[in-house]
């Protein structure tokens, strides 16, 4: 469907490309900073929807909420948005910050929400997409022109090259970025882990700035730190949206990003009524306007300003490996970065 629409490449998209917390409003009227708030999950009235999300979603849920209040479901519904690191953000949800609906860069950080009890358990269930709100793929970004001459993974590596990313530490976008450049030299079966080990170690050394979520580090790259960023394939987007100079490669071999999303214990009905409305075809257009790929296989989206070819902006992957065929996070995450595990012994 040929509905997407394009942006403006202005001063007020490069301050929402910059910002990490802001308040949205599906009315246009409220934007207050959610982020200050304590107590248990759960907002305000019954037409307030506290959101609080990973940083490089917050564009797009600003985007969806002023389109959710258009709908009959969104009527009178305001919302106050908190956007920052995934893993922060999650140990803030934990400790108290109001909450009626969280979008998490990846599963363990929900999961840990859930076992703190502030998610119900089955949120994997809801919904017409498992839990899944939206999607992306890891990308190498490049300056324009790409003068270090990038072609994929195995150039990020070579002596010379300044690699930007967040860090896994604080950051979900950093360990997508992680686990993609270690599997992809693993294998998808993971054959060779000596080999994913070894890539993995080079790439650390390359790195010259560790950021603390996704779109901070974004924000380091186009400042002008390094000679490629390791991102989301969304980011790159939005930034050449923006009219940020840089060009990105979507590698034969990535892995497919999945966002979790779910609403809170004890949350407002709107915030269930809001994350329906993400997950449906009109929610996913908007997304993917935003440079996410659609979790739901009906929307095929075009015309996506920011993308390499905005008519088919969200090319097919050679090797897209999935967290699932690699067992879920609940086994990768501490193989790769557990207390002993594989990243976080590299970076000692």
């Amino acid at each position: 469907m040929n509905v997407l629409r394009g942006r403006g490449r202005t001063t007020a998209a490069l301050a929402l490309l910059a910002a990490s917390v802001v308040g949205l409003s599906a009315c246009g009227s409220n934007s207050s900073d959610a982020s200050s708030g304590s107590g248990g999950s759960g907002g305000g009235s019954s037409s307030e929807v506290n959101v609080v999300g990973f940083s490089v979603i917050k564009a797009p849920y600003t985007d969806l909420g002023d389109a959710f209040a258009k709908t009959p479901d969104g009527k009178g519904v305001t919302f106050k948005g908190s956007y920052g690191a995934s893993g922060a953000q999650s140990r803030a949800v934990i400790a108290g910050q109001k909450a009626d609906l969280v979008a998490f860069s990846l599963e363990p950080d929900l999961t840990k929400a859930e076992k703190a009890g502030k998610v119900a358990a089955g949120w994997q269930e809801v919904g017409s997409t498992k839990g899944i709100a939206s999607s992306s793929v890891v990308v190498i970004a490049v300056r324009k022109g790409n003068p270090k001459h990038i072609t994929g993974w195995s150039d990020i590596v070579k002596p010379g090259v300044g690699i930007v990313t967040a860090d896994p530490g604080t950051s979900g976008s950093a360990k997508w970025n992680l686990l993609a450049a270690y599997q992809q030299a693993a294998g998808k079966d993971n054959s060779d882990p000596a080999a994913g080990k070894a890539y993995v170690s080079s790439f650390i050394k390359n790195v010259v700035s560790w950021n603390d979520s996704g779109r901070n580090a974004t924000d380091a790259f186009i400042k002008g730190t390094g000679d490629v960023l390791i991102s989301y394939e969304n980011e790159a987007i939005a930034a050449r949206a923006a009219g940020e100079d840089l060009d990105y490669i979507v590698p034969d071999t990535t892995v497919l990003i999945e966002n979790p999303a779910a609403v809170t214990v004890g949350s407002t009905p709107a915030a269930a009524k809001f994350l329906s409305y993400i997950e449906s075809a009109d929610g996913q257009t908007i997304l993917a306007k935003d440079g996410f790929r659609p979790v739901d296989s009906s929307v095929t989206p075009t015309d996506v300003e920011g993308a390499t070819d905005p008519a088919n902006p969200f090319p097919a992957v050679k090797n897209l490996i999935t967290i699932t065929e690699l067992g879920g996070w609940s086994k990768v995450d501490d193989a790769l970065f557990g207390d002993n595990g594989i990243v976080t012994l590299l970076r000692k």
